[in-house]
């Protein structure tokens, strides 16, 4: 475990961001990052406002500052399932919910809002959609991932007509009240309030989690450790409109340390409630403290035997009868005596805790969704197994005692500086490889946490735990990020093809859903040299697919009868068979009656039409260059699929180019009499050949890179537009030592192995500014607001400039991600 980068706030004139009482962070499947600090006004210690503040992982120096509005301390902050929205609770009962404003990371607005006035929130959740995944680490090297990564049965905590989960929210008072808010399917929010149990108590820690049957339970303590710790089903429902809230007393506990005669005493506090996962409501981890320490237990509610009297057990038995059976809760594992804990991460990773799963685990040494995280106030974390709760691994921050123990200059400078500095906040990512933590300064540590958690392994192995964990990214759609933080140069090339084999031994189906392409653009971009030229390879191949797949579902079949085949099945099929380089006598093969269209559509698509031809003309004229592996498109040069796309797009504009002249790509020609369309297809098909799937590559012959240099000397090669390259801290995390970073100024670090730009990608002050996904210039100085990718740096207008549908329709394709798959966030007009 080590510390990848550190972002501290900068110091202000009159004001001062200082963390919270309690401080807050979660972590969103995203990748996103939300806590809270409470910035106070130096010249008036009554004027405090209580910010929320939101971070992408890959630019955490451009955080999101919400003034939220809370009139206390926020004391809870919950992320959704899907990542985009949160929510927030403070000491006086408000609970809001902020959802991204345009779908964009840096931009937030309350929505929603309840309210139980004047009664602190202590625990906030999410109710539970009914999704669960498990991971199966015995069946890691199938081929399969439906065996990898095997669907739970798990009901909703409520549902809709037909089956679909209803959104709302839970939370738990510190009166003992549990109110609930459902979201209609309107908008309205529909809130109802219930006491835990008959008799209301103060409950100063609570904790919430879900059972398959559709159940919530709720763990709640008045914060004594001699108190019992009560355990309490939630039922929730709608009956004539309106929120029913019915609860049940569940067993309780007592923590063993308060019944041990040596420790009876000596722990007063109970400090930390959480159930283990949010999916097991029978597993718990409690943390009981005082001024100076801490001891940690885990407990699991089990199934047993309930004794029968004597009297009983004389008489005749009667057939079927079974022995009655009680729920009771019994200790799993206890620590020795600890540092006093500060913060409690869990995992949330979804690992198969089965015994084989455990064994081959333990074998293969592969730890994420095992471990828990306790920080102390030493300033060090541990983490410990989170059944046998046994250390896995240590980090010593850097104010800790621990780290030099024989240091005595070390221990006298804590002494005098007041308070160590000691994590407040601590979240692991969704793949349990990084650990965000704030501290009582306010600033955030992004650590790595190693999948072998240090222990070292073979390179396959480590390649096959990432692997692993991509594969997982992959199905669920979460950010894989924080995978991407253990991937080292030297593994990129093996990691990339590993991970293209797994992805076509797929079925269809699971091959369109999964972005195979953008984990592996995002993988390259690591390669320490020629990541850029990576980069824009494969963002210019899902660019290609996005608009071969919009082109082709223009196409519709002339008769309702058809065939199993689509027109543009049709038209893969024939031109994959037919090598003719004349795209005339290819055309005479398809039905041309399926590729009329009227003429707005068509005209309004010529920007993309437009990059197709550009991108054909520019990937001819430099396969004399094929040699130079830096420059872009050089990927494509051997890629059979992708120029078979292109030239099935080739002869689609040549069809629609008869019936609409306007919506054919335009070229600088030497020759009026030249036919443009014709002359690329000939050309991109004889190249197309060398690289087919089903035949052996060959080099092209010298007779089509003759044809090729003369190209430039016929028509006028474009200079195309690349992605800018992307200002991440990712490709910078590649070094041992940790980044040094400041919220609201931007890194200028430069990456590991960096070297001079091409003269592809530099860009002059007075160049046209680009619009990767429309495809159109913005102008040198642009006026429109834009948004860029947080992952690839792809730019595009915010605002929608068009008015036609059919471009409206390929531009509602990215409201909410880029082509590679991240999130969007506003850039000022000067950094389009």
């Amino acid at each position: 475990m080590e510390l990848a980068y550190v972002c501290e706030w900068e110091k202000r004139p009159k004001s001062t961001h200082c963390p919270s009482i309690p401080l807050v962070c979660s972590w969103s499947c995203r990748n996103l990052v939300a806590f809270s600090t409470d910035l106070k006004n130096d010249d008036d210690e009554k004027d405090v406002s209580h910010m929320i503040h939101i971070i992408d992982t890959e630019h955490p120096w451009d955080v999101y500052s919400i003034n939220s509005g809370h009139t206390e301390v926020i004391s809870c902050l919950e992320w959704d399932q899907s990542g985009s929205r949160l929510l927030s609770a403070d000491g006086d009962g408000q609970i809001k919910c902020w959802s991204m404003s345009d779908h964009l990371v840096n931009s937030w607005e309350s929505v929603l809002s309840s309210s139980v006035d004047g009664d602190p929130i202590v625990a906030l959740s999410w109710l539970h959609n009914g999704v669960k995944l498990a991971l199966h680490v015995e069946m890691s090297g199938s081929t399969n991932f439906g065996e990898k990564f095997s669907r739970v049965k798990f009901s909703p905590s409520l549902t809709l007509f037909g089956g679909k989960p209803m959104e709302g929210w839970l939370a738990v008072t510190v009166s003992g009240l549990v109110t609930v808010s459902l979201l209609k399917p309107g908008g309205a929010l529909l809130t109802a309030s219930e006491s835990l149990c008959r008799l209301r108590g103060r409950v100063a820690l609570a904790d919430i989690a879900f059972t398959g049957g559709g159940n919530i339970v709720v763990a709640a303590t008045d914060g004594s450790s001699s108190s019992p710790v009560q355990f309490y089903k939630v039922v929730v429902s709608v009956v004539s409109e309106k929120c029913r809230i019915d609860t049940e007393l569940l067993p309780s506990l007592f923590l063993r340390c308060t019944t041990d005669p040596l420790r009876r005493e000596k722990y007063p506090a109970v400090t930390h409630l959480k159930f283990l996962t949010r999916e097991n409501s029978e597993q718990v981890l409690l943390c009981a403290s005082n001024q100076s320490g801490s001891i940690v237990e885990c407990w699991s509610l089990r199934k047993e035997g309930l004794p029968v009297n004597n009297i009983f057990q004389h008489r005749s038995p009667v057939v079927g009868e079974k022995q009655p059976t009680i729920l009771k809760w019994r200790i799993l594992t206890t620590t020795n005596d600890l540092e006093r804990v500060s913060a409690v991460a869990l995992p949330k990773l979804p690992i198969s805790i089965s015994n084989t799963d455990l064994k081959v685990a333990s074998d293969t040494k592969f730890c994420p969704g095992l471990g828990l995280a306790l920080a102390f106030h030493d300033g060090s974390i541990q983490i410990l197994h989170r059944l046998s709760l046994h250390t896995m691994g240590v980090f010593y921050g850097s104010s800790s005692s621990a780290q030099r123990p024989g240091d005595e200059s070390t221990i006298k400078r804590q002494r005098t500086s007041g308070p160590a500095l000691h994590f407040k906040a601590l979240q692991f990512s969704w793949t349990s490889l990084a650990l965000a933590g704030v501290d009582n300064h306010g600033k955030l540590h992004m650590l790595r946490v190693s999948p072998s958690m240090g222990q070292v392994l073979e390179m396959n192995t480590t390649l096959r735990h990432l692997l692993f964990l991509l594969e997982y990214c992959m199905v669920t759609g979460y950010d894989w990020w924080d995978v991407l933080l253990h991937v080292q140069p030297s593994m990129v090339h093996n990691l990339v093809e590993k991970l293209h084999e797994e992805y076509m031994r797929q079925n269809q189906a699971l091959q369109q859903v999964s972005k195979n392409h953008t984990h592996r653009s995002s993988v390259i971009r690591l390669q320490m040299s020629h990541h850029v030229r990576f980069t824009c390879d494969f963002h210019a191949k899902l660019l290609l697919i996005a608009i071969s797949a919009t082109l082709k579902s223009l196409l519709r079949p002339h008769v309702l009868n058809t065939p199993d085949k689509s027109p543009g099945d049709r038209l893969t099929e024939i031109c994959a068979k037919n090598t003719d380089t004349d795209i005339d006598k290819v055309m005479i093969n398809l039905k041309t009656e399926e590729f009329v269209l009227d003429g707005p559509p068509l005209q309004s698509l010529q920007q993309l039409i437009q990059w197709v031809g550009d991108f054909v003309l520019y990937l001819l004229a430099n396969l004399p260059n094929q040699g130079s592996m830096v420059r872009p498109g050089f990927g494509f040069m051997r890629d059979g699929a992708s120029l078979g796309m292109l030239r099935e797009m080739l002869v689609m504009i040549r069809i629609w180019g008869l019936l609409k002249p306007g919506c054919l790509p335009t070229f600088t020609a030497t020759s009026d009499s030249q036919d443009n369309l014709q002359l690329l297809f000939r050309l991109l098909t004889k190249l197309w050949l060398c690289s087919r799937d089903d035949g052996p590559p060959q080099d092209p012959d010298e007779s089509l890179i003759d044809e090729c240099c003369l190209l430039p000397s016929q028509l006028l090669v474009p200079s195309m537009d690349w992605l800018p390259v992307n200002d991440g801290v990712i490709v910078k995390l590649q070094g041992k030592h940790p980044l040094r970073l400041q919220f609201g100024k931007a890194s200028s670090l430069p990456g590991a192995g960096t070297t001079v730009p091409l003269e592809v990608f530099t860009r002059s002050p007075g160049s046209q500014k680009m619009d990767n996904l429309r495809c159109v210039h913005m102008g040198v100085c642009p006026t429109e607001e834009s948004k860029a990718c947080t992952r690839c740096g792809c730019v595009t207008m915010l605002r929608s400039p068009n008015k036609t549908n059919a471009m409206k329709q390929w531009e509602q394709r990215w409201i909410k991600n880029c082509l590679c798959g991240g999130l969007w966030r506003r850039i000022p007009p000067t950094l389009s």
